[in-house]
């Protein structure tokens, strides 16, 4: 097939993209602020990021959806390449908030007014992002304020990504079929408490182990150490089963083994992914303190009061990074059966 040529502004749609910005402040009978001309581009440009975090979300979510996933396969270096780029482009919009701290509160002022009921909260985008990684309607601060701003056809696309499964549901999935410790037969064949209901005696040895890493003033982490990682019934509500964290920590402890690389990885980035997210409603928390005080928001909320609160409470995979409160020292690590490290590593 001939190719057809393809003119830069035509494939961009630059047409649209440039001409996008109508600065409310210069309609007819507005004095013009010329500060509102960057406000507007900046906005634009994260919602053109939303958009392109959630192609690769959404991309993720489909390859992790399938009844089985390759532990050590292309699949899951895409994953995790993916989601690495998540984390880069997040670092974008934390750094374009210093091109924004380049209008000065009165320059806002200039124009704030003529936004009203207009809120960077009612960013359906960013909602939708963040129920596509696992944050619940359950698990959000200010949840009266929650969609009250918004139309209800967003309404209904948000409604939607909350009801579909999540980053963190599938990751969930994904570490509870891992096979590393399942046959509890090849630790120990001597072990006398290999019964059927007893714990496994890898986990048995690793708690002892940790039990006496801890301080006396920790000793009660030993209870929470069962909790996490035993107890079915504890706490409901969390996102990660305790299956899903005996794997998840495994995977931390044995992370230089070759077939360990990948999941480790997987599971630091979206400690990334959350980590960025802090850092960029740290950053916006600061900037509106600068420029509004302790005003409202233009949308009605409460401006740096309800950021902090958010900022506080959505930590989407704080369950995985509560597991490095249960390391020991690499050292004290329980040793493998060689059964066990060959299906680990590369052999030739």
């Amino acid at each position: 097939m001939e190719h057809k040529p393809v003119y830069y502004g035509e494939y961009l749609q630059l047409d649209k993209i440039i001409d996008a910005q109508h600065p409310v402040s210069f309609e007819k009978g507005n004095e013009p602020a010329h500060d509102e001309m960057l406000f507007i581009i900046i906005h634009q440009a994260y919602e053109l990021w939303f958009k392109q975090i959630l192609f690769e979300v959404n991309s993720v979510v489909e390859m992790m959806s399938k009844p089985s996933l390759d532990d050590n396969s292309n699949e899951l270096q895409t994953i995790v390449h993916r989601l690495k780029r998540v984390t880069t482009i997040l670092k974008v919009l934390v750094q374009q908030i210093d091109i924004l701290e380049t209008m000065t509160p009165m320059d806002f002022l200039d124009f704030r007014d003529m936004l009203r009921p207009a809120s960077g909260f009612q960013s359906w985008q960013f909602k939708i992002l963040e129920a596509r990684l696992g944050l619940k309607f359950d698990q959000r601060h200010g949840q009266e304020y929650y969609i009250s701003q918004l139309k209800k056809e967003d309404i209904e696309i948000i409604k939607k990504a909350e009801a579909n499964p999540s980053i963190i549901q599938l990751v969930n999935g994904w570490l509870e079929r891992m096979p590393f410790l399942h046959d509890a037969r090849i630790w120990n064949n001597d072990r006398d408490d290999q019964t059927e209901n007893s714990i496994h005696p890898f986990w048995s040895d690793y708690e002892n182990i940790y039990a006496q890493s801890l301080s006396d003033a920790e000793k009660k982490n030993v209870e929470h150490f069962k909790q996490h990682f035993f107890d079915e019934a504890h706490n409901p509500d969390r996102s990660l089963s305790p299956a899903a964290c005996r794997s998840a920590l495994f995977i931390m402890l044995y992370r230089g083994y070759p077939m360990l690389e990948l999941p480790f990885q997987l599971l630091d980035t979206l400690l990334e992914i959350d980590n960025q997210l802090g850092s960029w409603r740290y950053r916006h928390i600061n900037m509106v303190r600068r420029m509004i005080g302790t005003r409202i928001g233009t949308g009605g909320s409460t401006g740096a009061g309800y950021l902090q609160g958010a900022m506080d409470k959505h930590y989407i995979f704080k369950e995985i990074s509560q597991l490095n409160s249960f390391l020991i020292d690499r050292r004290k690590l329980p040793v493998l059966p060689k059964e066990l490290t060959e299906k680990l590593g590369y052999h030739f």
